[in-house]
């Protein structure tokens, strides 16, 4: 094991979890002139230009190094913070995204390569998830930092999220580049013909794709529209976030649950769960029972993704790991890029008809998870 790589990555996603406009996001796009549909259309620009970059950042990593593609994707990542805090139009808005999504597509896989690089195989499900354990703590702490700061300005918690995203992009100068095999030449076209001959991953990735879709829909920007339309008071939600990120730092015990209940059952318990709190949320207007909702939704997401890389990681037998991750993040994106727009369209209509859009995605996630374990069963006894 690189600790040292390991320890890095760990302080930097926890620097990178310091969003202190986290709890009041959509709020703070609004009164910067930004209506709701129009979050979502830069939401799918940024999806779409993600899906682009996605595979010439897998190459360059799998090509140059890890190290050297986190050091300009992060720095990306903190000029994007700095744009949002002078931001006050659709158009920087959508260049803070666009800013977001190159780094977000170089930082994607190459980040879980260098980790999975630096650690024993058997280690990777509890390193994952202590890895996305933490930048849910950066954010617990920041969302009770932001209950304050919301009190006398709305600003400051751009500013000071910029700041951290700043110490976060100078540490990751001191990382230590692991070996990248096959260094000279990616064969981009083996490792697509590798991913498409991965079906069964293929059906996993679209079907986590579409609860995490709903997931970002409503634990990020839907759900503070309907607290407020149940009278929940603007001053609370730093505290609401720090209790969900609390919530979150759970996936670092996701290896715990998976090892009792196999990595199958345990997806299929958490994608049924982010269902039901979908129905909650369309059909209850009791504010302590949408709260509990919200909390199991976003327990069961980020016991998800440790599961998810885990499973990705140990399906790849060829040497470009990095370029493989990206094109296994690109089949995401592109479902996730399709689907935010009609969610930002249907939330012009109301929430009610934007958290029933959700169920119906909730039960196609469900379909294609089961369309995976029937995969998984034939392959085992072909």
């Amino acid at each position: 094991m690189n600790k040292r790589n390991v320890y890095l990555m760990y302080l930097i996603i926890f620097l990178q979890g310091f969003v202190f406009y986290g709890p009041v996001a959509v709020i703070y796009r609004q009164r910067r002139g930004l209506a709701v549909s129009s979050i979502f259309i830069i939401e799918s620009i940024s999806w779409i230009l993600m899906i682009i970059l996605e595979i010439p950042w897998g190459y360059f990593a799998d090509r140059f190094g890890y190290k050297k593609t986190l050091v300009i994707s992060n720095i990306l990542f903190f000029i994007s913070k700095i744009v949002f805090y002078k931001a006050h139009s659709f158009n920087m808005f959508l260049l803070e995204r666009i800013l977001m999504a190159f780094s977000l597509s170089g930082i994607s896989g190459c980040d879980i390569a260098l980790l999975y690089s630096s650690i024993n195989e058997k280690e990777s499900e509890k390193v994952f998830g202590r890895y996305s354990a933490l930048s849910n703590a950066g954010l617990f702490l920041a969302s009770i930092i932001s209950s304050i700061l919301v009190k006398y300005s709305l600003d400051s918690t751009a500013l000071l999220t910029s700041v951290f995203y700043g110490i976060a992009s100078i540490l990751t100068f001191f990382l230590t580049e692991v070996e990248v095999k096959n260094k000279n030449r990616i064969n981009i076209k083996l490792c697509i013909d590798f991913v498409k001959s991965s079906k069964n991953i293929i059906l996993l990735i679209f079907a986590v794709s579409l609860i995490n879709e709903v997931v970002q829909a409503v634990a990020v920007f839907l759900y503070q529209i309907k607290l407020i339309n149940c009278g929940f008071n603007i001053v609370y939600f730093g505290l609401l976030t720090a209790f969900l990120q609390l919530v979150r730092i759970s996936s670092a015990k996701t290896h715990v649950l998976s090892s009792k209940f196999g990595q199958n059952k345990s997806l299929m318990i958490f994608f049924i769960i982010i269902t039901l709190s979908c129905l909650a949320f369309l059909t209850l207007k009791n504010i302590p029972i949408i709260i509990i909702a919200l909390a199991l939704m976003c327990s069961s997401s980020a016991m998800i993704s440790p599961i998810i890389l885990d499973i990705e990681n140990k399906s790849i037998s060829i040497q470009d790991r990095a370029t493989v991750l990206s094109i296994y993040a690109m089949c995401g994106d592109i479902l996730s890029s399709a689907v935010n727009v009609v969610i930002g369209k249907v939330s012009d209509i109301s929430i009610e008809a934007s958290f029933t859009f959700c169920i119906i995605i909730c039960f196609f996630a469900l379909i294609l998870l089961c369309l995976n374990f029937k995969g998984q069963f034939f392959n085992k006894y072909s």
